[in-house]
């Protein structure tokens, strides 16, 4: 295998990455399935098969305790509240044979080789992995960006003879015919979306996850976004998965557990048509064996690279040291079902997204992300009409390029390719996007269908709609490497302050009102303050003079950038406010609200009043709704019908205030997480 991007920009000088399809290219797939297949386990664990883990779920004393506390709630014998814990445990559990690895691994090849130029994994990290394997527990969290993601780790590690995974997967997925026993057999294990207050339930999974985290037999996957996401940003930690994989550790049942965050990076992802719609509306399509097959036309494309990167082994004992008094648990019974109490909560979350953000920051970025980043800067009338010049693109791309490299981005730009070669193969890559034409960028819109009648102007809006969210999810993808700098830059607009204090108090607030939108650390405002502080010291945007802070000559055209950057989020935020404010609604439910929010952006897109399209994006307004929540603006009935909201105007409007700049920094409260 030959290193393609030991010298890349942005990356290590000793990291190596290998293009994993090169040695199959020639080779014989069949082989490549059949190879030996020797992993060292870990050093700790018994060979335990699938329905030696099922007997010893169903067998554990906690299982037993909360089978008897089930049967005294409902009236149910506990005989029969065990038979039904046994079929949640048949649904639900994993039964992974070798068999059914080699089977994937033969399709997987053929399918890798046919849709993508390479597939690039770092050795280092693959390396690191081997041995961490063999001496603790492993639990395997890579990011969600694409349906890609959920048989590639097994692949990587089949190939270099590492463990197979036992894998957290979604239940509709269980649901296909043939291939849902095919995923159970390459180690899938199925839960379901949606498990509420059912206490069985989670306790089978619970105890599951447990089990093969304590007996360390396999490695375990899972995503802890929860979901994969459609805007291809990383999204909130969901914590229950992650709490179950901790609690091992806090029992100290084993002496530590081993996280490896793993980014997968794709230039062009195969959803990318698919994402944009249910973004507008859409109903996801359901998972099925004819849905599978009539997605194939997707092996008839090219989406250039995958990059697998498998992040430094982190020692949880490591990370919760000073964070959770692991003494409690000595006073209680391992296997009495409790509540989780609020420190080993905090330590839950703190450790989910610190996975999150090292996730983000092994990920590598293409040429085309940072173009998404100005052509989304330029107004839609111009994609779609006049075009953007081709030179003063490339020129400002590169000038972009050097930005992100000043700010500790992972490029994946060969340093030893022409750069206008780079980006004009970025931009060849994403031509269902946009196309060139006698130098000038157009965005593609999507094909009008035949059709007795004209387009209305609001269908010509969501016409327009869908590439640019695929521009804007692709730029998500570097978003994380400018927000810091990017929301200090805008705390430097809206406030029109230069004082420290004043501008870290909105720097707060402002990373608050969009941790849904973002991954920002809990409890860490202070130090993403002063790392905005520094890498625009770093990049000569700033002079700091003690307490105050002011933007260089040479910043302005940065600060202009960054701001313009989050612009679109702080527009779709305030056309949310604003309609709740001005509607005078005090009870909505979500799911009249969000088609009415879509219909009032269209309206305003129509007359020119709002410049976004992000705002017809249904996460961007759900993300605004959980800010609200978050801020006590808005509040849940959990009495009434699901996802229904009683609105506190006063304090909505209140939290636009701000936003707008109507309140000065000065009236924000110091603590910068305060609630409003």
């Amino acid at each position: 295998m030959t290193d393609m991007y030991g010298d890349a920009a942005g990356l290590r000088a000793d990291e190596t990455f290998v293009d994993l399809l090169e040695e199959t290219k020639d080779g014989c797939d069949l082989g490549h399935a059949l190879r030996h297949f020797n992993p060292q386990p870990f050093k700790g664990a018994s060979p335990c098969s699938a329905a030696e883990l099922n007997q010893t779920v169903l067998e554990s004393h906690f299982l037993r305790r909360v089978a008897k506390e089930v049967a005294m709630e409902t009236g149910e014998t506990v005989d029969k509240v065990k038979e039904e814990a046994r079929v949640v445990l048949e649904e639900m559990s994993q039964n992974l044979q070798l068999g059914f690895i080699r089977l994937m691994a033969f399709t997987l090849t053929k399918v890798l080789k046919r849709i993508f130029a390479s597939v690039f994994v770092n050795m280092d990290g693959l390396n690191a992995l081997q041995q961490a394997i063999q001496e603790n527990p492993v639990i395997l969290m890579p990011n969600h960006r694409s349906y890609m993601d959920f048989l590639v780790i097994s692949y990587i590690l089949f190939t270099y003879d590492i463990p197979l995974p036992v894998i957290a997967a979604g239940i509709p997925l269980a649901g296909m015919k043939v291939v849902g026993g095919i995923l159970r057999r390459s180690g899938a294990f199925f839960i379901r979306r949606s498990i509420g207050a059912d206490k069985l339930y989670w306790a089978v999974l619970s105890e599951y996850v447990r089990s093969v985290v304590r007996g360390g037999f396999a490695p375990l996957e899972f995503y802890v976004e929860g979901l994969r996401s459609r805007t291809l940003k990383s999204l909130t930690p969901k914590l229950g998965m992650m709490h179950m994989v901790l609690e091992p550790y806090f029992k100290s049942e084993v002496y530590d557990i081993t996280l490896v965050p793993i980014s997968i990076s794709y230039d062009r992802v195969l959803e990318e048509s698919l994402l944009a719609h249910e973004l507008l509306g859409v109903p996801k399509p359901k998972e099925s064996t004819s849905g599978l097959l009539k997605a194939s036309r997707v092996l008839q494309e090219h989406y250039g690279s995958m990059h697998v990167n498998f992040g430094r082994p982190l020692s949880v004992r490591q990370l919760c040291e000073g964070r959770i008094d692991r003494c409690q648990y000595n006073l209680i019974p391992r296997d009495l079902p409790q509540s989780p109490s609020a420190q080993e909560q905090d330590c839950v979350s703190w450790v989910a997204h610190r996975v999150v953000r090292l996730q983000e920051e092994g990920s590598l970025i293409g040429p085309w992300p940072l173009m998404c980043c100005l052509l989304l800067q330029a107004p839609a009338s111009v994609l779609t009409e006049e075009g953007l010049p081709w030179p003063p693109l490339a020129d400002k791309t590169l000038w972009l390029r050097k930005l992100a490299l000043d700010f500790g981005a992972r490029l994946n730009w060969p340093a030893q390719s022409d750069h206008s070669d780079v980006m004009s193969s970025a931009v060849a890559l994403h031509c269902a996007i946009v196309r060139r034409k006698d130098g000038r960028i157009y965005l593609v819109e999507e094909e009008e269908p035949a059709r007795e009648h004209r387009l209305s102007p609001e269908e010509a809006v969501l016409r327009t709609a869908a590439p640019l969210l695929m521009l804007a999810a692709y730029r998500n993808q570097c978003l994380h490497v400018f927000v810091r700098p990017a929301a200090l830059a805008m705390a430097a607009r809206i406030t029109k302050s230069t004082q420290r204090d004043e501008l870290f108090a909105f720097f707060g607030f402002l990373t608050d009102v969009l941790s849904n939108e973002f991954i920002f650390i809990p409890g860490r405002s202070h130090q993403d303050f002063e790392e905005a502080c520094f890498l625009l010291k770093k990049c000569g945007a700033v002079h700091v003079h003690q307490q105050e802070l002011t933007v260089s000559d040479a910043g302005l055209e940065v600060f202009s950038f960054l701001q313009e950057l989050l612009q679109p989020f702080i527009d779709s935020y305030q056309l949310i406010f604003q309609r709740l404010c001005d509607e005078g609604v005090h009870v909505f439910t979500e799911n009249r609200f969000l088609p009415a929010v879509r219909n009032t952006a269209t309206g305003l897109i129509l007359s020119g009043d709002l410049s976004t399209y992000e705002a017809l994006s249904s996460d961007t307004q759900k993300n605004a709704l959980s800010a609200l929540r978050r801020l006590e603006a808005v509040t849940k009935l959990r009495a009434s019908e699901p996802n229904e909201y009683k609105v506190n105007t006063a304090a909505v409007r209140r939290v636009s205030d701000i936003l707008a700049g109507k309140i000065p920094p000065q009236m924000l409260q110091a603590t910068p997480d305060a609630r409003l």
